[in-house]
């Protein structure tokens, strides 16, 4: 079948050869069986296309299972729950995704749960090689997806039948994983860095159990007063009790953006909270009453202040902030890694807000894994001290 002609909707049909590898369409729990039993290797591809673009919650409309010449496209949109899928990943099998975190959730909420996993966006990352799953496969195997990902990111992958191109780019996320996962796992283990990766890949799983939506992730709120960070708080968590309520993505009704703008520039009606939006304004005017009610109700509040210890940032921080960026800069341009994955930056506010009284208690205020302690206890140790030293201004305890 063409590539630009929609999904048969018919149980477990072959729907054509595309791009070197053929492609299985499942509607019916019945027909899952056969199907996977098409993809008997060790080392099996796995993705998830969800309408994240669209809904709230986390829910997979397709999963993609494949190896180099096959891939099964399973609805999980007509199909509740994939036992079949859940026992097909037993300790003899290995998934490899790319970026876990965003596909542990919603396989989970359909009963898959793999006992062993690689992720190939990890394994780049510590090696210094491109992040995006295109741009490393290009770089690592040389292969070049086809079609528009943003596009098909901003798809609804709920849609039936799926829209014209959608099957091939499932597929194509998936059917090179195993073969980049073999080259990836030999240059870790080559340059010494599978331990990076193993301790990498265990926080990340642990990390994509937890709720990760929070308020203070909205870019900017740490450049605004406390008052204003107030306002942001309240009409963030209005956002997502609206959100929750109706299946919505949260940026879906309102956009980061403007949670910022309504923040910094409180409007004084709903009609002038709408206007602020340059986008979905019926959506928005429907909901702005309880929008507008929690920027109320924070301009009435306490404000929301930055430190959780209750006292106030100073030069000296700044100073000792921004003299441990720079060295975790330079040693990660050494390591040829990006920066953000030898530590991000907001653990590094937190090590500098703990005053802390040594370079252990500074990696664990920072929160940093093994590995990243062993490469910079000393060198951030020595940077903060000197920081701290060439301060002149004392911390300042209190409001």
């Amino acid at each position: 079948m063409p590539d630009d002609q929609p999904l048969p909707d018919t149980d477990a049909a072959a729907v054509g050869s595309a791009n070197s590898f053929d492609l299985t369409f499942v509607d019916e729990p019945s027909a899952v069986p056969g199907a996977l039993a098409a993809i008997d290797a060790e080392v099996v591809g796995v993705d998830v296309e969800r309408a994240d673009a669209h809904l709230y919650y986390r829910r997979a409309a397709l999963i993609q299972i494949g190896v180099r010449d096959h891939c099964v496209l399973l609805d999980a949109v007509t199909i509740e729950a994939f036992p079949e899928v859940d026992a097909f990943f037993g300790p003899d099998r290995i998934a490899v995704l790319h970026a876990i975190e965003n596909d542990l959730e919603p396989l989970a909420g359909r009963g898959v749960r793999a006992d062993r996993v690689a992720d190939t966006a990890i394994a780049a990352a510590v090696l210094g090689l491109p992040i995006g799953l295109g741009a490393l496969l290009g770089e690592v195997l040389g292969v070049e997806l086809d079609g528009d990902k943003g596009a098909f990111q901003r798809a609804d992958w709920e849609q039936r039948p799926l829209g014209p191109g959608m099957a091939n780019y499932a597929a194509g996320d998936v059917v090179h994983l195993p073969q980049l996962w073999r080259e990836l796992q030999a240059m870790l283990v080559d340059t010494g860095r599978d331990d990076w990766y193993d301790q990498e890949l265990v926080a990340t799983i642990d990390q994509a159990a937890e709720n990760r939506r929070d308020w203070t992730r909205v870019k900017g709120s740490g450049r605004l007063s406390d008052q204003q960070r107030a306002i942001l708080r309240a009409v963030w968590e209005a956002r997502e009790q609206v959100a929750q309520e109706e299946n919505i993505a949260p940026n879906r009704l309102i956009h980061d953006d403007v949670l910022r703008d309504l923040a910094t520039s409180p409007p004084a009606t709903e009609a002038q909270l709408v206007r602020r939006s340059q986008r979905r304004r019926s959506l928005l005017r429907r909901h702005a009453e309880p929008l507008m009610a929690a920027v109320t109700a924070a301009l009435e509040g306490p404000p929301e202040p930055k430190a959780g210890d209750g006292r106030r940032w100073t030069d000296t921080d700044r100073a000792a902030y921004d003299a441990l960026r720079k060295r975790r800069a330079q040693l990660a341009e050494e390591l040829g890694i990006d920066a953000g994955v030898l530590c991000p930056s907001r653990p590094l506010w937190a090590a500098v807000i703990g005053d802390p009284p040594d370079a252990d208690a500074l990696c664990r205020l920072a929160g940093l894994r093994p590995w990243q302690a062993a490469l910079l206890a000393e060198p951030l140790w020595e940077a903060y001290l000197r920081a701290r030293e060439d301060g002149e201004d004392p911390p300042d305890d209190g409001e």
